[in-house]
Formats: structure tokens, C-alpha cells, sequence
């Protein structure tokens, strides 16, 4: 199935999954993750309508958007893998949303280049609901703090985001997520990939991340946060 075909597919399952859901969220927004597709594909997308996309690192999203979003004014680019200090300016001056805020150093660095006349953009924090060593996010018991100290800074935190082990099943880690978001009054969750965003969405979902089943599979990169 061509790009199109694929988008028009997936729109139709988020839409079939949210009216079975029992409490689903106010909406559910596709976030079509196009890590190392090319523009070619990201235009196929474009054309067929899709406006929000993710990509996993900086660099590879500033070869490929500044252009894109000069000609289509309604893109939206959310930043779904780990953010490096060193690349918080990059990041703010590109992204509309950063989805991996995951440790105080990080909120101190975006709360720095702010005070210095960045713009911050939205931004979600990454949890690590299965306390995996090698994959980003706050940690569950160290969430409040996060969370505290960057409403003390002012930062615009709006939901929480997850990516749960992938031989586990992801309901309860879903589950979490949606209590802790209410606990803190955050009303988006950014949950669900490829292979589980149907079930995401009965969990209450507001944004789901969906990449190889919209634009095929390709070559991981290390700490995906893709679909």
C-alpha cells in the first residue's frame, strides 16, 4: 500500500478505536513518526493531509524540515527521542513540541535558553514506566519532582509519555500513565505505537505514534521512540 493508502488505514482504526473506547480522550491526534524517511515520503504524507510529525533526533530534523515547514505553514514536529543538553537550542528553535523531557538537567537547560529569548515549545515527560536501565525517561517515583521543578520554572509541561518494554504487555503500563496524568492534571498522553495504539487509545490517548505503518520498516535507531 502506497503512503496515502497507509495514513488513510490508520486514521480509520484511531477512529474505530476511539468509539469502542469507554473514556476516550477529547481527541486523538496521529503523530506520524518519519525518522529516516526521506522528504520524498514526508511529501507523500503532506499531500494526503497529515500535518503532525516526529522525529527522533535534531539533526536529522534539521535537514529535513526548516523547507517544509516555510511551505507548509500548518506543520507541527514533535520531538519523540532523547533531548542532549547541548542540543536544547537546535531543538527549541525547530520543534513545537518536545516529548522527552526526562530529568531536571534538562528542564534547567530549557528553562536557561528561554531566559535568553528562546521560545520553549509543549513539552511532555518521558517516563520510563519499566524502570528499563537503557531506555530514557524519569523514572516512576521521580516523576512528582520533574514535574514540580519544572513548574517552578515556568515550563510549559502539558502530558506524559511512555514507551513500555516490548515483550511486556503494554495495558498496565498504559494504565499507569493515565492515572498519574490525572494525579497531576496533565490532560495529554502520548502513548501507543505501531503495534499497540488501538489499545492505547481505549486508555484515553490523546497522541499516538505511529511510524513503520505508515511510511514500511526501516533500520532502528538506537533508543527508538518511534512506531
Amino acid at each position: 500500500m502506497s503512503i496515502p493508502e497507509n495514513l488513510a488505514a490508520i486514521l480509520a482504526r484511531i477512529a474505530a478505536a476511539r468509539k469502542a473506547a469507554l473514556n476516550p480522550a477529547p481527541a486523538t491526534h496521529l503523530v506520524a513518526v518519519a525518522k529516516t524517511v526521506d522528504e520524498g515520503g514526508i511529501r507523500e504524507a503532506l499531500a494526503a493531509g497529515q500535518r503532525l510529525f516526529g522525529e527522533n533526533r535534531v539533526q536529522e530534523a534539521q535537514r529535513k524540515y526548516p523547507a517544509l515547514k516555510a511551505e507548509f505553514p500548518g506543520l507541527e514536529l514533535h520531538l519523540i527521542g532523547p533531548l542532549q543538553t547541548n542540543k536544547v537550542k537546535e531543538a527549541m528553535a525547530l520543534f513545537d513540541c518536545v516529548q522527552t523531557l526526562d530529568r531536571i538537567k534538562l528542564a534547567d537547560a530549557l528553562a536557561a535558553a528561554r531566559d535568553k529569548g528562546a521560545t520553549v515549545p509543549r513539552l511532555f515527560i518521558q517516563v520510563n514506566t519499566g524502570e528499563e536501565p537503557q531506555k530514557a525517561g524519569v523514572l516512576p517515583a521521580e516523576l512528582d519532582a520533574l514535574l514540580a521543578h519544572a513548574r517552578a520554572l515556568d515550563l510549559p509541561v502539558e502530558g506524559l509519555m511512555c514507551i513500555p518494554p516490548l515483550d511486556d504487555d503494554a495495558a498496565p503500563h498504559f494504565a499507569f500513565l493515565l492515572k498519574r496524568a490525572r494525579d497531576l492534571g496533565l490532560p495529554s498522553l502520548s502513548m501507543g505505537m505501531s503495534g499497540d495504539f488501538e489499545l492505547a487509545i481505549r486508555f484515553g490517548a490523546t497522541h499516538v505514534r505511529v511510524g513503520s505503518a505508515i511510511f514500511g520498516e526501516r533500520a532502528p535507531h538506537p533508543s527508538t521512540s518511534s512506531g
